[in-house]
């Protein structure tokens, strides 16, 4: 029989020596050195600083890493994904998606802050000289178009998109006017040429890459490019080709393809670039609140209007009203849908483009006018240039109206203005600065017609 006593001690003796109960002051002391020991951890493993080298081996480190995992805790060279966190933020393409951030549902353009279309008018009349028609529809148009946008009626009754379609010869101001128009809303503008568009997997630019645009022109603000305006120049170009057997990529595909974004779509573009192709993110465009504006010179649309006129005319009076036609300027104010059609523009294109109306061929005493008249004309550009170096301009009336003569005999409209005025400059902008006793200069129609040279007054002798 074992006795209590050994029991005992063989109990002591399994649980191993007695600690010594520490004293009060030695508890306190040892709490603040862990204390102390897990700061100075903290601080070296914030101010750990890692070389680019090592920094690369432990990126390719962590890519074995996950190439080799261990399944089920234990077995290597097999690894798990979350599929469901990768489809997050990729698409097909592989690039990330850069989703919208959440704002304020009240729309960027408030309906109180929509200028009346008097207001509109009146501002583009400050910078463009007349196509009074053309400015009026325009203004009215822009008008209702972020009317719609700034009030929802989709659950009531919807407005359609004020899409247009501008008919004009070249030179005649269609981009001058967009872009005139875009500056006084503050909205951002992308333009770009229909004859640079083919359909997508073809040679040329996409069709969305006119959005890519647009969103560049926000600063990559995508609400704000939703609120943005497109302008898509020489759109005559993209017509059907007639009696043709090959797929016709840049004509009417590319009409097709356009009818999405007229009417409202969502477009995946990349941010910061032009082209998909670009391993860039993604985002989101909606269209449906941009203004889709499309202009053209539609060559040989005058003979189509005209044949219809003809056709509908009466017997006895045909050869009067053949020549009333022959001689009407403001022909292309008579163009119908069916004009536009038999031109090559497709019927569900012209369908989204609601509001139709054409500008004036230039003539030459609004050339004069242009010269003359506008905010920021070009003369007033080239007097304020001379007035820096205390130097006086002056055109007279004969220069200008030879300027207006050598810009229609270019038939390029008001775009020749500024090419004329540069080359005649040219030597006076260079010599000036040599003189200082020059006080002004007076460009004479002799000067532009090369059989004279400018007035050059001497400082103070100038009247």
């Amino acid at each position: 029989m074992v006795s209590p006593q050994y029991t005992k001690e063989a109990q002591r003796s399994a649980a191993g020596p007695e600690k010594e109960i520490p004293s009060e002051e030695a508890a306190v002391k040892e709490e603040e050195d862990l204390t102390a020991e897990k700061e100075e951890k903290n601080t070296s493993s914030e101010e750990e600083i890692i070389s680019p080298e090592e920094e690369e081996e432990q990126e390719e480190q962590e890519e074995k890493t996950h190439h080799s995992g261990f399944l089920f805790g234990g077995f290597p060279n097999i690894s798990f994904v979350n599929l469901s966190d990768l489809q997050d933020g990729l698409g097909s393409t592989g690039r990330t998606r850069v989703k919208k951030k959440k704002k304020d549902s009240k729309p960027l353009i408030e309906l109180k802050d929509i200028p009346a279309p008097h207001k509109i008018k009146e501002q583009l009349d400050e910078y463009v000289i007349g196509q009074e028609y053309a400015k009026k529809v325009i203004s009215v148009a822009v008008y209702n178009h972020y009317k719609r946008g700034a009030t929802n009626t989709m659950d009531q009754i919807e407005i359609e998109k004020s899409n247009m379609l501008m008919i004009g010869p070249t030179g005649s101001g269609k981009t001058y006017l967009v872009k005139t128009l875009a500056k006084i809303l503050n909205v951002p503008l992308a333009i770009a040429d229909a004859t640079s568009l083919t359909e997508a997997g073809y040679i040329g630019d996409d069709i969305e890459s006119v959005i890519s645009k647009l969103l560049a022109a926000a600063d990559n603000d995508v609400e704000r490019a939703e609120q943005g305006i497109v302008f898509i120049d020489e759109i005559d170009k993209i017509a059907k080709k007639q009696n043709s057997n090959s797929r016709d990529v840049s004509g009417e595909s590319v009409q097709q393809g356009m009818l999405r974004l007229l009417e409202g779509a969502d477009v995946e573009v990349p941010v910061g670039a032009m082209s998909k192709n670009a391993m860039v993110p993604l985002t989101t465009v909606n269209t449906r609140n941009i203004l889709f504006i499309c202009g053209g010179a539609f060559p040989d649309l005058e003979e189509i209007i005209k044949q219809r006129l003809h056709k509908n005319t009466g017997i006895g009076y045909g050869a009067d009203l053949k020549d009333k036609y022959d001689k009407d300027k403001s022909i292309l104010e008579k163009v119908t849908v069916e004009d536009l059609k038999k031109f090559g523009m497709i019927p569900e294109f012209i369908g989204r483009l609601p509001i139709i109306y054409s500008l004036q061929g230039l003539t030459k005493d609004m050339l004069i006018q242009i010269l003359r008249e506008p905010k920021n004309a070009i003369l007033k550009q080239y007097q304020k240039l001379l007035e820096l170096d205390e130097v006086k301009l002056e055109f007279d009336d004969g220069a200008l109206e030879a300027i207006a003569e050598k810009a229609l005999e270019k038939d390029t409209g008001a775009r020749a203005l500024r090419a004329i005025i540069e080359e005649f400059m040219l030597d006076i902008m260079y010599e000036i600065p040599k003189d200082d006793n020059i006080g002004r200069v007076v460009i004479t129609r002799e000067y532009i017609e090369g059989t004279g040279g400018p007035i050059i007054d001497i400082r103070g002798s100038e009247e």
